[in-house]
């Protein structure tokens, strides 16, 4: 008798042995949900999603639109997300954005439900005491400890908030002040947490001017301990100082205004170096008077630096150029690269701005001349943006898992261009045009091995290595600084129409 005729004869045995199969044979395991916490994704502010796994190469051209939502104003930065809430209302995967006019908005990840909400508004403050009321384009961040998420409010002040239910810290210093001078010093960029190598954790907020460069700010960085709630304030003009200052003529002020900190990512955190990293924008620089315009420099995770400067510091040689022109070196922050084996800079970083050209710099010594103060020191030559364009986003930086070579995605109004890090010889890193679309990008990220950006009108999703387009979607309002984010298998933007759009597959 042959085995199917065996198998025919015993209906018993036909039925276990399929049910053996069933049960034993490995099933697929729900992927563990994980968060995105601050803009993109981690203190390095890569852009790297190194955690998604539902949407791929392959069936990313099947998103389509989930839902599309009306915030109660525009939130012209990116998302935060955080999964497996327990709210009082059961477990949720909540979204959280901060809006122009000073809301904080907590949403259901799955509806666009608003869970809870505050805002703290302009109130008297109009910019620079004249008509037009004050905003920020900053984007919130969770604490490390996933039960609070931060968010900076029109009133010169970062509040806390409990992430179940949305209710307000008012003790241990919060909220925390950022600036006395909300009507002059805006809150542009991002906020970022770190946690350092000795476990403190801490919220960078930055702060610089609004649109034209007038009133009476200076760029400054406060850090808070989100253990104590104490801070620490490093002045980009006055570094010597550590107070924030007050509109003229009161005291403490000083005389030299703007070098302003606004980038996207604001501050970026090392965590082999253990430092943190940020860059400013147009004013003097004058390390003799503790004043540092055009200049990317490094401070402790704390925010202090040593003997009232920075750490460590880098300016371009032409920074007084870069100052009367206003093309500020700080339009953008350092991205960090992942360097291979064979190069002989283990710390790099790629710097842009508004004189249309990219940058690699040492962050271990980043003049190249040890310590703060110095001028030059970028490492090769220039390399021009593509499009001719200023670059006002945060790069993206992947590893392709592939050939482990390190790409940095670069986006402007009129362009998005992809470079590889190349290594001679002699150990020397350059990057390398690999291609370029113009279709313009805001701050693009990638995720599971697939590229996204933002344009107005227009998402795409991109492959990082061809520059193929994989998918597109035509319905989105128009683009400023809002830039996506993807969270377990959910893409999710902002516009300037004021909606919150989610794709899923």
């Amino acid at each position: 008798m042959d085995s199917v005729n065996r198998l025919r004869s015993h209906p018993v045995k036909v039925f276990l042995s399929i049910a053996f199969l069933i049960f034993f044979v490995p099933q697929p395991s729900r992927c563990q949900n994980y968060d995105w916490p601050q803009f993109n994704f981690d203190p390095q502010h890569s852009g790297n999603d190194t955690k998604e796994t539902k949407i791929t190469r392959q069936n990313v051209g099947s998103l389509h639109q989930l839902f599309k939502i009306s915030l109660p104003s525009v939130a012209d930065g990116a998302p935060a997300y955080l999964s497996d809430v327990q709210t009082p209302g059961g477990k949720l995967d909540m979204i959280f954005v901060t809006a122009k006019d000073g809301h904080i908005i907590a949403l259901n990840a799955a509806s666009g439900d608003v869970i809870w909400s505050h805002q703290y508004g302009t109130g008297n403050y109009r910019i620079n005491n004249r008509s037009n009321p004050t905003y920020t384009t900053s984007s919130p961040a969770i604490d490390p400890d996933r039960t609070f998420v931060y968010s900076y409010g029109l009133d010169g002040y970062v509040h806390k908030y409990r992430i179940t239910d949305g209710e307000e810290t008012k003790n241990g210093g919060w909220p925390e002040l950022c600036t006395l001078k909300p009507f002059d010093e805006k809150g542009s960029s991002a906020l970022a947490v770190a946690t350092a190598k000795d476990d403190s954790s801490y919220l960078y907020v930055a702060n610089g001017g609004y649109l034209g460069d007038h009133g009476d700010y200076q760029g400054h960085l406060t850090t808070i301990n989100l253990h104590d709630g104490t801070q620490h304030v490093f002045d980009a003009n006055g570094s010597d100082q550590n107070v924030h200052f007050v509109e003229r003529p009161g005291t403490p002020d000083w005389p030299a205004v703007q070098t302003a900190i606004w980038a996207r990512a604001g501050v970026v955190y090392d965590a082999t170096l253990d430092k943190i990293y940020m860059a400013t924008g147009n004013g003097p620089f004058d390390p003799k008077d503790h004043n540092w315009g055009d200049t990317v420099f490094s401070l402790n995770p704390d925010g202090t630096g040593s003997d009232g400067n920075p750490v460590d510091s880098y300016t371009p040689t032409n920074f007084e150029d870069l100052d009367r022109e206003d093309l500020d070196l700080g339009s953008t922050a350092p991205a960090i690269i992942p360097t291979p084996d064979n190069c002989s800079v283990k710390h790099l970083a790629v710097q842009g701005g508004k004189d249309k050209v990219l940058r690699l710099i040492n962050l271990s010594d980043l003049s190249g001349r040890g310590g703060a103060g110095n001028v030059g020191g970028e490492i090769g030559r220039l390399v021009d943006i593509p499009s001719g364009e200023m670059v006002f986003t945060a790069p993206a930086v992947w590893v392709d898992p592939q050939d482990k070579a390190s790409w940095i995605f670069v986006g402007t109004y009129f362009g998005l261009a992809a470079y590889r890090l190349q290594v001679d010889a002699e150990g020397t890193p350059g990057l390398k045009l690999v291609w370029k679309q113009s279709d313009g990008s805001s701050s693009p990220i990638i995720a599971n091995g697939v590229l996204y950006c933002a344009v107005s009108g227009s998402i795409r999703a991109i492959d990082p290595v061809s520059g193929k387009i994989l998918w597109r979607d035509e319905h989105l309002g128009k683009i400023h600084w809002e830039s996506p984010i993807v969270d377990n298998g959910v893409l999710y933007i902002t516009d300037e129409s004021g909606h919150l759009t989610a794709y899923g597959l």
